[in-house]
């Protein structure tokens, strides 16, 4: 046996899409109900372990042995599932909590790598495979795989079980042996773009990280549950009682009640709010409007997203995507999300901190305006290192501006980044030819250089520094079009940069032509356009073609997963492209670093960012210098990190 395909059909009480398969599978009443499985592309066969069925030797030696390749589209959940299985039922063929995750393979990767869906329904149907997903799929699940409501009808049951239906359970079987099948053949359509090894390499760390985990603070995020339903209370008290208003939180209501104190607010929305609470004077509205803003605070929805997902050993476990973000390679969060939490900037935070861990409400209530502001903020100190340990949080400085410097050979920035320099400072001063400094001369234009390095660098114009904030920095809108034609002016092999890989995919896409630009490679084959990165990764653009864009010109057009993740057509031009090679090179640096430092013990990343629980005897010069470790396919690309050590995390 070489290699063995799997799908498994799975029952828990434990809500797998908000607390993962790490604690779906920790649960007592977890337990695998059909194996599904096929040896080296042969009939697949079903083992139905709920009617008594078990497992082959030969199937149990196969699922620890190095020597065998497990396959599974989502390989994570078959894995994670079938080490809850074995250290229940067989537990002296496990060592581990959890499959050593380099004898596996996952086609969910291999198909977004290739540039396809990451969902076997939809990555079937694109690749247009015989066997596809049954459509019952869904129902099928939601009668054996989750609780049921317990009712007269079905006398009181919580769960299904195969006697209740035995039809039913059969086709259970049938769907379970497609599902293999259908991955079989997605693998075969996917044949024609092989992964290289390196990115296999990245997924088994990756799978590493995420079997590692992340300690929660779990007395604060009790406390912070606690204090958010408080003050979430009191909040809606003091607004019924300000407005009169049955239900504040009704959009209608509350812009009536707002007209009839002589405002006309024509949406309640995020922005709308802060602008009438900065422009009203009347202070029964502008109070109105800060407790709605206050209720609407999302973020402590992190705390309960911590208690869904933290297992048994205190750790939030996978939490991190890979090749999540299928146009650039990088990863993407999941469950808690670190991709996108507030950022805290309180200087007393350690102190706040202790006051909510020690549920002092009363306290915190009295030293500051807001409360769920406060536990916003201490989102971040949640995650904190195992006893003994601390953090070190190590991240890249400008790492895509100067990814974008070095790809485009623009003299002038490579070598700011080579001195040190500020570029936000040295882009300001490239622009008006004038020397700037942070806090000397011609400081004012810095925040012009800042704004413009934030927008125009993948060809935004006047309305990318608008989205930036511009105006909101105060910069006059009439003065934006001068600002963009500067920026140009100053990075004029940037520019070049962008038209160049715009020829080359057009060549590439028209005249099945390749090209080379730099470090990058561009062709068209097999009805995919890829643009091959210095790392040796590549990038696919799937079924290529030319259409009226969205100015009406002929425009490039591919097939991906839109903002609404649809399986959709898509346009791009020569900045756009520029963007996905800038940051998927980025994210190439990272994953460098991240092998670069896979003995440490790296809990969690961010961005460009490494959270690494280190023994108090690391110093963090030796990590940052370790990431600063430029990969050899990338000379002479200057990088630079910066870290700090906490006893949580948090920005330094």
């Amino acid at each position: 046996m070489k290699q063995i395909s799997i799908d498994l059909e799975t029952y828990s009480d434990a809500d797998l899409s908000s607390c993962g398969v790490y604690r779906y599978a920790e649960s007592p009443a977890f337990e695998i109900l059909l194996f599904g499985y096929s040896i080296d592309g042969k009939e697949v066969k079903v083992i139905d372990l709920k009617s008594g069925e078990t497992i082959p030797e030969q199937i149990l030696a196969a699922l620890t042995s190095p020597e065998v390749t497990k396959w599974a589209f989502n390989a994570a959940f078959e894995r994670i599932c079938l080490s809850a299985y074995l250290c229940k039922a067989y537990p002296e063929r496990i060592r581990t909590p959890y499959l050593d995750p380099h004898s596996w393979k996952c086609s969910m990767v291999w198909s977004a790598y290739a540039g396809y869906p990451m969902s076997l329904e939809a990555a079937g149907e694109a690749l247009s495979v015989k066997d596809q997903k049954m459509e019952e799929g869904k129902s099928l699940i939601r009668y054996f795989s989750v609780p049921c409501k317990p009712t007269k009808l079905n006398g009181g049951r919580i769960r299904n079980l195969p006697e209740q239906d035995p039809e039913l359970w059969e086709t259970f079987k049938t769907y379970n042996k497609r599902d293999v099948e259908a991955e079989m053949e997605i693998q075969n359509a996917l044949s024609r773009y092989p992964v290289p090894e390196a990115v296999w390499e990245e997924y088994w760390l990756d799978q590493k990280i995420n079997d590692r985990g992340i300690r929660i603070d779990e007395t604060l995020v009790e406390q912070a549950l606690s204090f958010d339903e408080r003050a979430k209370e009191e909040l809606t008290k003091e607004i019924r009682s300000l407005t009169g208003l049955d239900n504040p939180n009704s959009v209608q209501q509350l812009k009536g009640w707002i007209a009839q104190n002589g405002i006309a607010a024509e949406s309640l929305d995020q922005k709308a709010v802060q602008d009438l609470i900065q422009n009203t004077e009347t202070l029964d509205v502008k109070r109105a409007l800060t407790i709605r803003q206050q209720l609407a605070k999302s973020s402590v929805k992190k705390y309960q997203a911590m208690e869904d997902a933290v297992c048994l050993d205190g750790r939030v476990h996978g939490m991190f995507q890979f090749y999540g973000a299928s146009r650039t390679g990088r990863w993407a969060g999941r469950y808690i999300n670190l991709q996108n939490l507030p950022q805290n900037h309180m200087e007393d935070l350690a102190e706040v901190r202790k006051l909510v861990r020690e549920g002092k409400y009363d306290t915190v209530s009295m030293l500051y305006d807001s409360v769920p502001a406060v536990l916003s903020e201490l989102i971040r100190t949640a995650f904190i290192p195992a006893e003994g340990y601390r953090f070190i949080v190590s991240d890249f400085s400008a790492i895509e501006a100067r990814v974008l410097a070095w790809l485009a050979k623009e003299g002038w920035r490579v070598q700011a980044f080579r001195e040190g320099k500020d570029i936000y400072c040295a882009s300001a001063s490239q622009m008006f030819h004038v020397p700037v400094e942070k806090h000397g001369i011609n400081a004012e234009l810095r925040q012009k250089g800042k704004i413009a390095e934030l927008a125009l660098g993948y060809g935004g114009s006047v309305g990318a520094l608008k989205s930036m904030g511009a105006l909101e920095m105060g910069l006059p809108e009439e003065e934006l079009p001068l600002l963009v034609t500067s920026w140009r002016r100053a990075n004029p092999k940037i520019v070049q940069l962008w038209w160049e890989i715009d020829r080359a995919v057009h060549l590439a896409v028209r005249e099945r032509e390749p090209s080379r630009i730099g470090g990058v490679r561009i062709s068209c084959t097999d009805g995919t356009l890829r643009i091959q990165l210095p790392s040796g990764r590549s990038l696919s653009y799937v079924k290529p073609h030319f259409g009226r864009n969205r100015y009406g010109g002929d425009g490039v057009m591919y097939y991906g997963l839109d903002s609404q993740k649809r399986w959709a057509k898509i346009e791009s031009y020569g900045p756009k492209f520029v963007e996905n090679i800038v940051q998927a090179i980025s994210r190439d640096i990272l994953a460098f670093s991240m092998r670069t430092l896979a003995d440490a013990r790296i809990s969690a990343h961010v961005h460009d960012e490494l959270i690494i629980e280190c023994p108090e005897d690391i110093p963090v010069e030796e990590i940052t210098e370790k990431m600063c470790k430029t990969p050899p396919w990338a000379s002479g690309l200057t990088l630079k990190a910066e870290g700090y050590s906490c006893e949580f995390y948090r920005k330094s």
